[in-house]
């Protein structure tokens, strides 16, 4: 009975032991606050030049000269939640002797929905719109060249210890909406957060140590891109 059990299980296998075995061997259950994104907006500086901004910090007295400084990795620690996208197979009918069967010939990548915390310099907010303002001049209506405005994005998926496993590189994105940001009295302790969507030409499925170095590379070119 012993060896058929362990057949068996071995086939088929169903209890909890098994369960757990299967979640060590592969590392343990991926978690879903453990994530990295690595976004470079073309119009960033290095410099924070908002004088309105610094103005009201300082009649305010909370006034940091960190804040001089646009640093790449805020956008990452602001982020609250994305997706990493799927992708759905379009198919067409093909009439197959007496039946009609469906055969592939496109796919459809979904868009993803960055959701950000607002801090009181509305930071990404004002990131945002001087973004999509590139995209479609407000004031001429002009489309500007996609070298203007698309921007390659890494998000991974990260394990305990901070170490990618998975992640993905949303090729040439860009913010198609900057949703808007609700005002009310309901509480006041809510915070306010931003939620975008961002559209991109496709995506590369990437390792953990492919995806290291892609999120390095972004880093890195925003960085270059700042000075």
């Amino acid at each position: 009975m012993g060896l058929f059990t362990d057949i068996a299980s071995a086939v088929s296998p169903g209890s909890i032991d098994s369960f757990k075995s299967t979640i060590g061997t592969r590392g343990g259950l991926a978690k879903t606050n453990r994530f990295a994104i690595f976004m470079s907006p073309p119009n960033q500086s290095l410099l924070n030049i908002d004088l309105s901004n610094i103005f009201v910090s300082a009649i305010s007295g909370n006034f940091n000269a960190k804040s001089l400084i646009n640093d790449p990795r805020d956008i990452g620690l602001l982020c609250e939640s994305c997706s990493i996208p799927g992708r759905q197979i379009q198919t067409m009918d093909h009439s197959h002797f007496r039946q009609s069967v469906k055969v592939a010939n496109n796919y459809f990548n979904e868009d993803v929905t960055f959701v950000f915390h607002l801090t009181n310099d509305y930071y990404m907010k004002k990131m945002f719109d001087k973004w999509t303002s590139l995209v479609i001049n407000p004031d001429t209506f002009k489309l500007n060249y996609d070298s203007t405005y698309k921007r390659d994005v890494t998000i991974q998926q990260l394990n305990e210890k901070d170490v990618p496993v998975y992640g993905i590189t949303l090729r040439n994105a860009y913010p198609v909406t900057v949703n808007s940001v609700e005002l009310n009295n309901s509480s006041q302790d809510s915070i306010q957060k931003l939620s975008i969507t961002m559209t991109y030409e496709d995506f590369v499925p990437e390792g953990g140590v492919s995806s290291a170095l892609s999120g390095i590379k972004n880093a890195i070119g925003g960085i270059t891109r700042l000075l």
